[in-house]
């Protein structure tokens, strides 16, 4: 039972400060309960509807599980059954366009899933239909706007703001969380979706930035960039705004064969012969610093891999009128801070030095930050508690991130 822990964490920081107890006036929480907020998406198009409906799903810190274009085929509906997400979420069409598979796609899944949450964010002319069908067959359904209204266009914030809305309302389902309400008074978010919720509140004072988050099981990656102005005009698709990648292969724990899987030859050169050995004796929290220079090789791939799969690269096209180079993907050549967060950034030593060689190091046909970038990291490890707190108390929350980066600039 979680209830468990917060009670244990609670005492621990009432004895730290000399306190009998702690009353709080007002409590908020953010949550990767029962493996996160699951979630399958399906759209129209690869490259357009399902897409921005991926956006959508991974900004508010979804952990995606399955997502499909076109009409689902009973294969398909036999995966999703198995996997059984917490929320589905159907889009597709621009509006005033095509309709009919969105329509069909969200009542053969509320046929299968009919106890679970639907969200629709496709043609808005399916609205009152929808809603027809999920009263006639029993379905709760949120209903918002289109993520992709028009060619070229993403509209991705409501259905963040609705999945996230969603994700709070049924989190007491999760085990171990039935009692989690007793507890939290205000805010339970996703804490990938809170950590996408403070790198967006935090570029208002720092700028265009990249946030990493290298944990035990996944590497997260948010940017808030609009891109750099000389390579706007080249885009081949629109990017959000605001933007989140989950690597789920990507821990220094769960899945650390992945990641020496992913490791290039120059990296698995420098590792001494007894490394794969000396590893295997390391628990999920590292206990000395020999431990943790064990770990060190990790994160850097981590980082390093994480970073490639967001960022976007030039490419060359060819048209009608020739060739052509455009930028396909994430540019993030604006950005001038990285923050970096998670356990293992915050705890380890020397995080800074890893993660300019990282940059320094960068593939040059990938659209990473410049070699210059400046590198904070979150001493106090507040990234996602801030990004909780900062739906009520932007400027405390704003103010708390700061303080715990500006330790590592001496500021």
């Amino acid at each position: 039972d979680v209830t468990l822990g917060l009670d244990r964490a609670r005492r621990q920081l009432a004895d730290r400060l000399g306190q009998a107890s702690l009353e709080a006036a007002e409590v908020f929480a953010t949550s990767s309960a029962a493996g996160g907020l699951s979630m399958t998406v399906h759209g129209l198009v690869t490259d357009m509807t399902v897409r921005a409906a991926r956006e959508a799903a991974l900004g508010s810190g979804a952990v995606l599980r399955m997502v499909t274009s076109g009409k689902l085929r009973r294969y398909d509906l036999d995966q999703i059954k198995a996997i059984n997400p917490r929320i589905i979420m159907v889009a597709g069409g621009t509006n005033g366009g095509e309709r009919e598979t969105a329509l069909y796609n969200f009542e053969a899944l509320a046929r299968i899933l009919p106890q679970r949450p639907f969200l629709y964010a496709g043609n808005d002319d399916n609205d009152r239909e929808i809603q027809a069908l999920a009263q006639t067959l029993g379905v709760k359904v949120h209903i918002t706007e289109n993520v992709y209204p028009s060619l070229d266009e993403l509209n991705i914030d409501p259905a963040r703001q609705v999945i996230q809305d969603i994700f709070e309302e049924h989190i007491v389902e999760a085990p171990g969380m039935a009692h989690i309400h007793d507890i939290v008074t205000g805010r339970i978010m996703p804490t990938p979706g809170a950590v996408m919720a403070m790198t967006e509140k935090i570029y208002e004072v720092l700028g265009d930035l990249v946030t990493i988050d290298v944990g035990g099981a996944t590497t997260d990656v948010h940017s808030v960039t609009a891109g750099s102005e000389a390579l706007r005009d080249f885009q081949i698709a629109p990017e959000p705004f605001a933007k989140r990648t989950v690597e789920g292969d990507l821990g220094v724990f769960v899945n650390r064969d992945h990641v020496m899987a992913a490791m290039t030859a120059a990296e698995k050169g420098a590792l001494p012969q007894t490394y794969l050995e000396d590893l295997a004796a390391v628990p999920e929290i590292p206990r000395d610093q020999a431990q943790a220079a064990l770990i060190r090789p990790l994160v850097a791939a981590c980082c390093r891999e994480a970073l490639v799969r967001h960022a976007g690269r030039m490419v060359d096209v060819y048209t009608a009128r020739g060739r052509r180079t455009l930028v396909r993907g994430r540019d993030l050549t604006a950005v001038r801070t990285l923050l970096a967060t998670g356990g293992a950034l915050t705890r380890l030593p020397d995080m800074e030095s890893l993660i300019r060689q990282v940059v320094e190091m960068a593939d040059p046909d990938r659209l990473f930050p410049p070699q210059d970038v400046k590198i904070l990291i979150d001493q106090d490890y507040l990234a996602a508690s801030c990004g909780v707190i900062s739906k009520a108390y932007p400027q405390a929350a704003v103010k708390l991130l700061e303080d715990s980066i500006n330790r590592t600039t001496g500021g």
